[in-house]
């Protein structure tokens, strides 16, 4: 059997594409009947899909991602990876100030530190408190059915007001003395991922940024490994939100910040074992943050565990992969890793070729019969 390096022509690509995008159209399974995936069907169904897109895309465009997931049939990694790639064709003509998280619009918004909490636990969307079970009269869900869910629930909604913020519980704890104090480095410019490369060792800045914009899957599974003994962080959630956070731009004549517009964001802030403060003085609890565009909670909770892990880093000897910078930052981008893998299906004749004859001549050498 001989081995050759061969050429693929135009007309074998085009046909390649011609054929995913006619399985797209599900004309290949069967379904003569089928319809086009309208955006705002994407949109509105898959929330936490489009939310997941939108966070390992790393631009807050939810119709766009609603688009990538249409156009890549709902594979997250290509669909992030599309929208990473416009956004990357677009001007950045403005730049925000840092964002004031206590003033977001919350739809969310409880703690597992404590049962009260300065304006109450507030449950919101979440299927965290229901069974697991398929629900099989969704198969063959009628419009009506469909429409009439949204109807009973503002008939049962109260009608009391709910206020527009609400006060975190860090600030409580900190007004104990039980959380150091915030630091010096706060406000300083945040390092920026898309212009600058990471070159170890980066700030914080450039390890949240990172995370936030990480795969969703890599974060938790590298933060599971901590939880699990690969690290020593088991912290507990001191407050977790989701919700509108305002975005404040510069007025293009007063240069005063208005706001703009606004983005869901999901935010999880951690507090873990204690330790002596910056100055070495009393004890106080660790911290560990969270952030990310969408609603996307375990995500959220994973980056504020490897944030704390990062923060401890491996002082204490221990080589676990969670608290090494490099490891973690390097390993968590979808984009990044999808494509490493992916080039692997590319061709590779020619060294496949180099290491069979050195295979061939090895077993020669060695007496080995052909």
């Amino acid at each position: 059997m001989s081995y050759v390096a061969i050429k693929g022509g135009g007309q074998a690509i085009a046909g390649a594409a011609a054929v995913s995008e006619y399985l797209r159209t599900e004309e290949g399974l069967g379904n003569t009947g089928a319809e086009p995936l309208a955006i705002d069907a994407i949109l509105h169904q898959l929330r936490h899909l489009v939310d997941r897109v939108v966070s390992e895309g790393g631009v807050y465009h939810p119709r766009f991602a609603a688009l990538a997931i249409k156009q890549s049939m709902g594979d997250t990694l290509e669909a992030a990876f599309a929208l990473r790639a416009w956004r990357s064709t677009r001007p950045r003509l403005s730049e925000t100030p840092p964002l004031d998280t206590s003033r977001m619009r919350l739809i969310r918004r409880i703690s597992a530190a404590f049962k009260d909490i300065p304006g109450g636990q507030m449950l919101g969307p979440t299927p965290d408190y229901a069974l697991r079970l398929l629900r099989l009269e969704l198969m063959d869900e009628s419009p009506d059915a469909f429409r009439a869910v949204a109807r009973n629930w503002l008939e049962k909604c109260p009608e009391a007001e709910l206020p527009d913020t609400f006060p975190k519980v860090l600030d409580a704890l900190r007004a104990e003395g039980l959380l150091p104090p915030v630091s010096a480095t706060r406000g300083q410019t945040a390092f920026d991922i898309t212009r600058e490369p990471l070159v170890f060792p980066v700030p914080r800045s450039a390890q949240l940024a990172t995370m936030a914009r990480a795969e969703t899957g890599s974060l938790l599974a590298i933060a599971y490994s901590n939880m699990r003994g690969y690290g020593d962080v088991h912290p507990t959630v001191a407050e977790l939100r989701v919700g509108y956070l305002p975005v404040m731009l510069p007025h293009p004549v007063t240069g005063e910040f208005v706001e703009a517009g606004e983005v869901l964001i999901t935010e999880c802030e951690v507090v873990a074992m204690y330790e002596a403060d910056e100055a070495g003085g009393k004890p106080v609890f660790t911290i560990g943050y969270g952030a990310c565009f969408g609603h996307n909670e375990v995500k959220a909770i994973s980056m504020a565990i490897l944030d704390r892990a990062l923060q401890k880093g491996m002082k204490d000897g221990a080589n676990n992969p969670s608290e090494d910078p490099e490891f973690v930052l390097l390993h968590v981008d979808g984009v990044d890793s999808m494509g490493f893998a992916s080039h692997y299906k590319m061709p590779h004749y020619v060294t496949f070729q180099s290491d069979l004859d050195r295979l061939r001549t090895t077993q020669q050498k060695s007496g080995e019969p052909a």
